[in-house]
C-alpha cells in the first residue's frame, strides 16, 4: 500500500477519493461511487471529505514531470 497522499494526477475535485482508491488499491471511480452512496446516508461524510481534503498532503510525484507545481 502507498502513503495517504492525493495524488495530482486523476484528481476531480481535491483528489481525495482519488488518494482513497490508491491507498487501498481500488479504482478512483469505485472509490467516488462509495462516496456518492454514502452520502445518501445520514452522517457527517461530507465534513469528513473537507476534513481530509485540508489534512492530506500533495503527493510528491508528478506523472507529467512537473514536480515544481
Amino acid at each position: 500500500m502507498s502513503a495517504l497522499a492525493r495524488p495530482r494526477d486523476g484528481r476531480w475535485i481535491g483528489g481525495v477519493c482519488a488518494g482513497l482508491a490508491r491507498r487501498f488499491g481500488i479504482s478512483a471511480n469505485t472509490m467516488r461511487a462509495i462516496f456518492v452512496v454514502s452520502c445518501l446516508l445520514p452522517g457527517p461524510q461530507f465534513l469528513i471529505y473537507l476534513a481530509l481534503w485540508v489534512l492530506l498532503p500533495n503527493d510528491k510525484t508528478s506523472a507529467s514531470g512537473t514536480a515544481g507545481w
